[in-house]
């Protein structure tokens, strides 16, 4: 992933290429006087039912709990 550096005046005034340039995939780090303030990084797309299957619950997951539980008895 490229990383362009960009002062936050900057940017204020170029929002709409900042965020076409992040969608495209480059990761953008905000500066002031001091240094490094944000990241601004694309998201990640997340793919609906890509590991299907892999968490499983107990047979007893919702089984009652134990009398002493809440009296944090052993």
């Amino acid at each position: 992933m490229a990383t362009k550096t960009m002062l936050i005046e900057e940017a204020e005034g170029h929002f709409d290429r900042l965020m076409a340039e992040v969608t495209q995939g480059t990761e953008v780090v905000l500066s002031d006087d001091n240094g490094p303030v944000a990241r601004v990084i694309p998201t990640s797309h997340r793919q609906p039912g890509l590991h299907a299957g892999s968490i499983t619950a107990s047979a007893y997951f919702d089984a009652p709990l134990p009398d002493g539980f809440w009296a944090r008895e052993p």
